[in-house]
């Protein structure tokens, strides 16, 4: 909850400036200034801090909330954030951020001790444990619950903790114990205790109760953004930034040990748990057209359960950087 309150002030910063305020900054001839999470939407980017540290200047945070104002403020020209988070700028700033590329699908998990949790139907009647109340963890879990015939106020018990280290203190306090929990966090809680493994993978629930739907979406945990007057005063260096992107990403998939010590080397999380971590992140790019479907369609699922979880309306094309 506290993490959520802080996502808010931050919010509320950017409703405070003026549409059209965002700081003009064009950067020909000069770093980009990139901003990404300690988490998998970073892990995607230790090729280009490790080769293209001319190109490209990088901040990383804890915490989206820390990157929003930076971003808004124009100190910031490109950043990796939470999918929603990037609807609500958009709207917030009447379309001064856009969106370029998907960087992260479903990083969700169930965990358990035991193996008592086969399908999303064994919830019921269980006590989970889960950080993220008001932001996309609950949104998804609660789409998933109900798409298995689960009232997630009746049929279980859904206890939201502050942060994710206290749902895996929860695991290790009480064998009977299940926590919903992003990656690398599931990966840590694994290592805790002899018997923890990952009951079910949301992104995979997700997936399956889209397999009918005539247009699909994914779930959806990060996407790179950046400042509309950035995109515009420096095509050449945005395309650049995507180029190098891909490569990176595809970098971090095809050699997670030297993927994972870089990891480790620039404080994204540590190496080990890194490289046990990265097949389950589902670290992605995807761009263009594509990027525009999976997301309007992960996007509109959230507007239908709460439309502030966007920004209070589903964004335009205008949001979507498509090349």
């Amino acid at each position: 909850m506290k993490k959520w309150l802080s996502l808010l002030v931050a919010l509320m910063l950017a409703l405070a400036i003026p549409a059209g305020c965002l700081a003009e900054d064009a950067q020909t001839g000069a770093q980009v200034r990139i901003g990404a999470l300690q988490g998998p939407t970073a892990m995607g980017m230790v090729k280009m801090m490790r080769d293209d540290a001319d190109t490209y200047a990088f901040t990383l945070a804890g915490s989206a909330d820390v990157l929003t104002p930076s971003l808004i403020q124009g100190d910031l020209d490109i950043a990796a954030v939470p999918a929603n988070l990037a609807s609500v700028l958009y709207n917030n700033t009447s379309g001064q951020v856009r969106v370029l590329a998907i960087n992260t699908l479903g990083v969700l998990y169930i965990v358990e001790r035991g193996d008592a949790i086969r399908s999303v139907a064994d919830l019921r009647g269980k006590t989970l444990y889960t950080a993220g109340k008001g932001s996309t963890p609950e949104y998804a879990l609660n789409y998933i619950l109900r798409g298995n015939g689960l009232d997630p106020q009746k049929d279980l018990t859904i206890e939201f903790m502050s942060e994710h280290a206290e749902c895996v203190a929860a695991l290790l306090n009480d064998p009977t114990a299940v926590a919903m929990l992003p990656q690398p966090f599931a990966t840590v809680a694994q290592a805790q205790a002899e018997g923890m493994r990952i009951a079910l993978d949301l992104t995979e629930e997700w997936d399956a109760l889209q397999a009918d739907s005539d247009n699909p979406s994914a779930m959806i945990t990060g996407v790179v953004v950046a400042r509309a007057d950035f995109i515009e005063s420096n095509p050449e260096a945005v395309e650049a930034f995507l180029q190098d992107y891909e490569t990176s990403i595809q970098f971090t998939l095809d050699e997670p040990a030297e993927a994972a010590a870089l990891i480790g080397e620039y404080g994204i999380f540590e190496a080990d748990v890194a490289e046990k971590a990265l097949p389950y992140c589902n670290i992605t790019y995807i761009a263009g057209e594509e990027m525009k479907g999976l997301l309007g369609g992960y996007l509109a699922e959230l507007y239908a359960q709460d439309p502030a979880s966007v920004g209070g309306t589903l964004p335009d094309e205008a949001f979507y950087y498509v090349g």
